[in-house]
């Protein structure tokens, strides 16, 4: 494990998501990938919907995934075109549609140019990324005039009278060891409106959407999957051992699952 930073948390690693964790050839990384779908999605359509996301529009899907939003913006918004970029979009393949525009690449890659959108949305994709307020202006300088920017993130709302359950701890493993192997820092998720603010975008508003943490849940099935893939690592903070990370497993499937899992945060904003 690296070392620490400044600021006393682990210093970021230089590994990347869905090389050093969550390789997208595993055999139950789509289906990880989904689950987390299942429960953001419907927060995230209405909102695009309510931004204007629609006929005539051309849309940027950032870190498109399985496809779950390209496909929703394709199909039920029934915008122009969508441009859909990752780095690996294998998941992709299946989505035959003449408006659909699949990009492999990297956002951080300075000689990408997909053109200009009306609507440019990022979910999960920034916190995963070194200098992500650079990108925010790479991101926002895509947009035509009047297009809406959209980024999601995560955050968490711990329980700060739960300090030694299996779950709290699990879960404060999992941050931990995130950050020094593919650089994940959520600490900046809050100030997205501040940044976008300082991108000359106006309208700027955000929200927080934290999902029920159900036992048998898509979100609780998230969780439980992640946590059971980041086995090695998050022994090797040395917070947590096997039998903890079974008990919280447990704690998952269980009826007596009672928590405030981590949310999203998503920040939009329009161009003048």
């Amino acid at each position: 494990m690296t070392g620490s930073s400044s600021s006393g948390r682990p210093a970021a690693g230089d590994g990347h998501y869905g090389e050093d964790l969550f390789e997208p050839e595993h055999p139950r990384e789509a289906e990880r990938i989904d689950a987390a779908a299942l429960a953001y999605d419907p927060v995230t359509t209405s909102r695009l919907r309510s931004l204007g996301a629609g006929p005539g529009t051309r849309c940027l899907e950032v870190g498109a995934g399985t496809g779950t939003v390209a496909r929703w913006l394709l199909e039920e918004a029934g915008v122009e075109e969508v441009v859909a970029l990752d780095r690996d979009t294998a998941d992709l393949d299946d989505l035959a549609e003449p408006r659909l525009q699949v990009v492999t690449a990297d956002l951080t890659d300075e000689s990408l140019r997909p053109g200009s959108f009306d609507l440019i949305h990022a979910r999960v994709v920034l916190m995963h990324l070194p200098e992500r307020r650079r990108l925010v202006s790479r991101l926002a300088n895509w947009l035509n005039p009047g297009g809406w920017l959209v980024l999601g993130d995560a955050v968490e709302v711990p329980d700060a009278l739960d300090t030694s359950s299996a779950y709290r701890r699990v879960m404060d493993a999992m941050w931990l060891a995130l950050r020094p192997t593919i650089g994940t820092d959520t600490s900046s998720v809050p100030a997205y409106p501040h940044f976008l603010r300082e991108e000359g975008l106006r309208n700027v508003a955000a929200e927080l959407v934290c999902p029920p943490l159900v036992a048998g849940s898509p979100l609780a099935r998230f969780w439980s999957e992640t946590w059971s893939r980041m086995r090695p690592a998050l022994e090797a903070t040395g917070q947590v051992d096997a039998v903890v990370i079974d008990e919280a497993l447990a704690y998952l499937a269980s009826p007596r699952l009672a928590e405030l899992g981590p949310g999203m945060v998503m920040t939009w904003g329009q161009r003048r």
